[in-house]
């Protein structure tokens, strides 16, 4: 089943190419063909100024086939499958695939500033799923089989096999051994192996040896410019994630309907394009951008102002599209914006510095990484993808350490990627990494990670700021009658519960309004396993640790266990840690 798999991932990118070949000469030339070379920048369109159309009769496409046929085929696509992997047991609708292709390609060929490799990675995921589910086999084996999807698909589309299992194992499966990574290294070969007989034995970029520069040399002064660009990159990557959403916030915001809200966000971006081709000659931000990033590549952008300027107007017009409600991914816009940055940072330095050897080229291969490592959160996918677009080995070291700084940076300042944002933000958190079931069989005075501060129920929201103001993290509060630690305790209040009312609520909001009244008692010995069982069965969000299991004082509590505390600890899904009804 993995090499079917494999064989569809690969087949799959080969048609949707192809379909956004189509729609792309359809719309912006009027003529049937699927002959497009994305990095080549497109020729002038004939409609002249009715190009500002082209978008906004794309939009109307795409939000009727999403409306009507598969919502979940809006936006990126790689946050639906991971949702559906830990929420759906990795069921996913077989329309979803099919809706996704054509709405999509219809995107990016009307000059959607989007990828195309989220939307293959959904594809791939969709037809794993599905024939899992016609298979009937088991869940472990769907969500391997989607994993596999995933990892072909984006291995087929840039030609890089290793980088697709990587990025499965990084973001996609739940489970890591020889069972479930034998599919998928099958899926991604096979499927690197289809898209080679149609695409050519070559990466999706063409970069010149000779361009790399100072990274073959490796000269010490290359790693502190690699190092200052990753923290930079970081921040970047972080402004990008937020962008994406606050777009989409905006949007949401605005009075009409799905259909006049994306028409209104496409008209931007036409605008923008037509712009570009007024007074530079090309439209460089349309599509996937590949034709800007190998222009660069090619030694013939090399203008900072310009690609500064591009940048910017690349980021804006990915977040109108996306903001607005479009169908396609992110990853392409990471590594335009990521190789325009870079270059630009590169050459600003030789400007100040021309001595230090990191040249624009070598940059944009670091900028690339950086973007998509930092705001994916897949680190090492973005390394070993770079490496094997390069072919080179000197590459490595920048590339790590450039990545690790992008990534920690990002890390710092916005904790979610820009896939497991768009889950958080409707309550849908995901695991942030994998760990041995280990962890659950410790005692549960493990979990306590916040100090407790016993308070009078009766003191307010802003006595309690000043007492809690100076403790990081916020502690847990237990709430005492008059102050007397020698009664029960007359509820709990939770240090994110607490963090939370400091922020939204007013300072004379009495504790006891907010406390936790319900909460569970339970010994200090207890085994992790044993208490979230007992949490998820009586519907509890706190439990109190006593050295016996009984509480007859506050001074007999020991610490404090939120549900927070719980998944922080453990790293499971919400669902399984908490009923949904909560």
């Amino acid at each position: 089943m993995a090499l079917l798999v494999g064989i569809i991932a690969g087949l799959g990118a080969v048609i949707f190419r192809d379909l956004i070949a189509f729609f792309h000469n359809l719309l912006f030339f009027g003529r049937i063909s699927v002959e497009y070379d994305a990095l080549v920048h497109t020729a002038a369109s004939p409609w002249g100024i009715g190009i500002i159309l082209v978008p906004m009769i794309g939009a109307l496409a795409v939000a009727y086939l999403v409306k009507t046929f598969a919502p979940e085929a809006k936006g990126h696509g790689v946050p639906e499958v991971m949702y559906a992997i830990y929420y759906k047991r990795g069921i996913i609708r077989p329309q979803v695939a099919l809706v996704k292709s054509l709405a999509s390609s219809i995107s990016i060929g009307s000059g959607g500033a989007i990828g195309r490799e989220g939307p293959i990675i959904q594809i791939g995921a969709a037809f794993g799923s599905v024939l899992a589910q016609w298979t009937r086999v088991h869940e472990w084996e769907r969500l391997a089989l989607i994993a596999a999807g995933a990892g072909g698909g984006i291995a087929a589309t840039f030609n890089t096999p290793i980088g697709g299992i990587v990025f499965a194992i990084e973001l996609m499966m739940v489970e890591i051994s020889a069972r479930t990574l034998i599919p998928v290294m099958i899926a991604t070969g096979t499927a690197t192996f289809i898209g080679s007989l149609f695409f050519g034995g070559h990466p999706s970029f063409i970069i010149p040896q000779s361009q790399l520069g100072a990274l073959t040399l490796e000269p010490t002064s290359v790693y502190l410019e690699a190092a200052v660009l990753g923290v930079l990159m970081g921040v970047l990557a972080t402004v990008f994630t937020r962008s994406v959403y606050l777009f989409e916030d905006w949007f949401e915001a605005m009075p009409g309907n799905y259909y006049t809200r994306h028409v209104f966000g496409m008209a931007l971006v036409g605008i923008i394009m037509y712009l570009m081709m007024l007074f530079t000659g090309h439209y460089y931000i349309e599509g996937v951008g590949y034709s800007t990033i190998q222009s660069l590549f090619d030694g013939n952008l090399n203008i900072v102002w310009l690609l500064l300027i591009l940048v910017g107007l690349k980021l804006l017009a990915t977040s109108l599209t996306l903001g607005s409600g479009a169908s396609g991914g992110i990853f392409s816009p990471s590594l335009f914006i990521g190789a325009g940055a870079g270059a630009g940072f590169a050459l600003l330095v030789q400007h100040v510095a021309p001595d230090m050897p990191l040249g624009p080229v070598g940059a944009a291969v670091i900028g690339m990484a950086c973007m998509v490592g930092a705001s994916t959160g897949a680190a090492v996918t973005a390394v070993v993808m770079i490496f094997e677009m390069t072919r080179d080995i000197h590459v490595i070291i920048p590339l790590i350490i450039a990545v690790s700084l992008a990534y920690g940076m990002r890390r710092l300042l916005l904790n979610e990627t820009i896939y497991t944002l768009k889950l958080s933000r409707r309550g849908d958190h995901l695991p942030v990494s994998l760990h041995s079931p280990m962890y659950m069989m410790r005692s549960a005075l493990e979990l306590i990670r916040r100090p407790v501060v016993r308070l009078p129920a009766s003191e307010t929201l802003g006595e309690a700021r000043a007492l809690t103001k100076p403790r990081r993290p916020v502690p847990h509060v237990v709430l005492t009658e008059h102050g007397d630690i020698t009664r029960p305790p007359l509820g709990v209040l939770s240090g994110q519960r607490l963090r939370a009312a400091l922020k939204r609520l007013p300072d004379d909001t009495p504790l006891r309004e907010l406390a936790d009244t319900g909460y569970l008692v339970t010994d200090e010995h207890v085994p992790v396993f044993d208490l979230i069982a007992d949490m998820r069965r009586l519907e509890k969000r706190n439990a109190v640790l006593t050295a016996d299991g009984d509480c007859q004082a506050c001074e007999d509590i020991i610490g404090v266990i939120s549900h927070d505390d719980v998944i922080e600890f453990t790293n499971l899904p919400r669902m399984l840690t908490l009923r949904r009804t909560l």
